[in-house]
């Protein structure tokens, strides 16, 4: 069954811009647990500041490198969203598969070892693929007023910022390995669950703040 079939698109509204959408992929192992929270806050996020007006131009879904396809998200998992607001509700793990990787703008991965697998499928992918806290540590480098203005487009917008994020891939190393991993909660009980979704949402401000234009309200 193709990408599309198994539910990609089905959570998003039109490209606001008319144009081709803009589709950042979320990468862990099983698709229960990192991966998920990460794409639905991510959505959340996004919704929040623009009100869903023009989040049509941005797609985010996510799949696991040992995905547990058609597999719930872990209770865990959906708790830390409850506590952040943010809708858990029709979630379905995928196996990550060419095809995501083909069509993904963007591949945030929860890893280095995930990234280094999502690199080796090849489709040009390394230019679009980072560690989640890889391409924070990035974004925040980077002027947003070099950024294309919202009203060109978000889609527009993200691919600068995606760019701009590769060619300093080289000069801001991360202060150590672990700096940035995101740990496997799975198995864990809800107070590390609570303690890597709080890493995750804290990870995803920035990028969010570069892709819409809009801080979070405090």
């Amino acid at each position: 069954m193709s990408p599309e079939g198994r539910g990609i698109a089905r959570d998003h509204l039109p490209a606001a811009s008319g144009g081709d959408p803009f589709r950042i992929l979320h990468v862990s192992t099983g698709n229960v647990c990192r991966s998920p929270i990460t794409e639905r806050l991510t959505r959340h996020a996004l919704s929040h500041r623009l009100g869903g007006l023009a989040t049509g131009d941005l797609i985010v879904e996510s799949a696991g490198t040992w995905g547990h396809e058609g597999a719930p998200m872990e209770a865990n998992a959906a708790a830390v969203l409850a506590d952040f607001g943010a809708d858990a509700s029709g979630f379905t793990g995928r196996e990550l598969l060419d095809e995501h990787v083909i069509r993904a703008d963007l591949v945030l991965t929860a890893t280095r070892d995930h990234r280094a697998q999502v690199i080796s499928m090849g489709h040009s992918a390394g230019l679009r693929t980072f560690t989640l806290k890889e391409f924070t540590r990035l974004v925040r480098a980077i002027d947003p007023a070099t950024l294309p203005p919202l009203d060109d487009g978000m889609a527009q917008r993200a691919r600068a910022l995606v760019r701009a994020a590769a060619a300093l891939r080289g000069w801001l190393l991360a202060p150590s390995p672990d700096a940035d991993e995101v740990y496997d909660p799975y198995g864990a009980p809800i107070t590390f669950f609570r303690s890597i979704g709080d890493e995750i949402n804290q990870a995803l401000d920035p990028v969010v703040t570069a892709l819409t234009g809009v801080t979070a309200a405090r």
